[in-house]
This record gives C-alpha cells, sequence and structure tokens, in this order.
C-alpha cells in the first residue's frame, strides 16, 4: 500500500509534462518488461485454461489504472483511492448475505455522498474526477476476481508479468492516441521506471503473493487502510489537504469495506 501510493503521488507530478495516459503507458509498459525478466517468462508458457482468467486479471488492470490516472488530473489522491474503494466494497459485499450488509451499503453510501460535490464552492471535487475513480473501482473489483482465479496458474511472479502485457494492451495504445509526443521523450523513462517499480512491479507482485497465502476476509481488512495511506501520500508529497467532511466521508468508505469484509462469508 505504501509502496503503490507513494508511486501514484510520484507519477501525478509527471503529468505536466507526460499526461496521465502517457504516465499510465510508461508505468505498464516499462512494469510488465521488469516482470517478464524477472519471472523469465519466456521458460513458462501458459496454458489456454489459465487465458481467460490472467487476461481479465491484465485488462481488469489496464483499465483500473489508465481511469484511476485520469480521475488524479481532476481530485486529491485520497479521495480518489476512497472512491475507488467502491469496487472492492462491493466484492466484499457480494460475498456477504447478512443483515450486516444494510449498515456496510449505508456507510458506503453515506461516504460518497459527502464527497459529492454539493456547491460551486472552491472546496467542491470535480464530478468528472468522481466518476473516473468510481469507474476504476469497477475495475479493481474485477481486478480482485479474476487476480483470485489467476493466481491459481503460477507463481505470483509469473502470473503478474503475464497480466501486466495484458493491461499493456490497454495503457500503451491510450498513451499513444493522448500523449504520443511526450511519451518519445527519453529524458522521461528514469522516472518512468521509478513509477513502475513503485506502482506495479513491486506492490503487484507482493499483492498476488498475498492473495494466495491469507485468506481473503484478512487481505480486504488490511487493504481498507489504502485511503488513509493514500491520503498521508497526498499530504507528504503532493501538499494536499483535505476538509472535515472529505475526511469523513473516506472514514465511512474505509468502515464499510473493512466491516463488509469481515463480516462476509
Amino acid at each position: 500500500m505504501f509502496s503503490i501510493q507513494f508511486g501514484a503521488s510520484v507519477a501525478k507530478q509527471l503529468f505536466p509534462v507526460a499526461g496521465a495516459a502517457g504516465t499510465t503507458a510508461l508505468r505498464v509498459t516499462i512494469a510488465a518488461i521488469l516482470l517478464s525478466i524477472a519471472a523469465k517468462i519466456w521458460k513458462h508458457n501458459i496454458s489456454w485454461k489459465s487465458l481467460p482468467a490472467i487476461a481479465g486479471y491484465g485488462l481488469s488492470l489496464g483499465f483500473m489504472n489508465l481511469l484511476f490516472y485520469f480521475s488524479l488530473e481532476r481530485i486529491p489522491l485520497g479521495i480518489a483511492v476512497a472512491l475507488e474503494f467502491t469496487g472492492p466494497l462491493v466484492v466484499a459485499l457480494l460475498a456477504s448475505k447478512k443483515s450486516w450488509d444494510i449498515l456496510w451499503v449505508t456507510l458506503a453510501g453515506l461516504g460518497i455522498y459527502l464527497i459529492l460535490p454539493a456547491s460551486s464552492s472552491p472546496a467542491s471535487l470535480d464530478v468528472v474526477g468522481i466518476l473516473l475513480a468510481l469507474g476504476a473501482g469497477v475495475f479493481w473489483g474485477l481486478y480482485i476476481v479474476f487476480g483470485r482465479s489467476a493466481a491459481k496458474y503460477g507463481s505470483s511472479l509469473e502470473v503478474t508479468a503475464w497480466g501486466m502485457w495484458f493491461a499493456a494492451m490497454i495503457a500503451l495504445p491510450a498513451g499513444i492516441y493522448f500523449n504520443f509526443t511526450q511519451i518519445q521523450d527519453v529524458s522521461l523513462l528514469p522516472m518512468g521506471f521509478a513509477i513502475a517499480i513503485l506502482s506495479s512491479a513491486l506492490p503487484y507482485s507482493l499483492e498476488m503473493k498475498a492473495m494466495s497465502n491469507m485468506p481473503a476476509k484478512t487481505f480486504g481488512v488490511l487493504m481498507s487502510m489504502e485511503p488513509v495511506v493514500a491520503t498521508l501520500m497526498g499530504f507528504l508529497v503532493l501538499k494536499e489537504t483535505l476538509n472535515v467532511t472529505q475526511w469523513m466521508a473516506i472514514a465511512c468508505i474505509m468502515i464499510a469495506s473493512a466491516g463488509s469484509t469481515a463480516t462476509a462469508k
């Protein structure tokens, strides 16, 4: 969590020169190359049986990253991650059929309501940024579903490497379309390598390893801390601050996520 959110805060600083799509393309493509070398994927063929799960995992990863970076252009890091967290929250709720779910849905709904722009004041948030973050949340939920299936078909490093190439099928064309001129600049490569390691290669490998070695419930509860980690990184690196209402919104979504996961089957 600390690695991926620090990487996101660094990536946001690259947006003015590479664009959100360009930064995503650099991050995902470089991460795919690094992971492929580390996993030596040329020695391990993926089976046709595993292809749907790995492809679903990778494509979800590509769309999730692209939409998330687009949202970061418009809203603070902590808010974007909190809204994106609705995806894992829905996955947890679907795994549970208990009366507690009413509370978790209510809390999540309250959190989203508090984040929505209620006025034209300077503190209000960009509606498009909110929708992009929620869209990223949809693909985060799919990433978890497909990731659990994909984890059965090889080592965490190997599966993540193959998945990252499918993610690159989404990120690279988008980067070329939106920011072709910028991503040709070789001076951006060092920053691209740093973001690829911090935001993709390292955390996704660790995450895949965690998903295959701990109960889904434990994983979900721990991941509920991510919005706070994101807010902290946003404050320390980007000097982003939130008002009391936005903090309350993040708290509602975190509690809903942790609670729904803890009470799931």
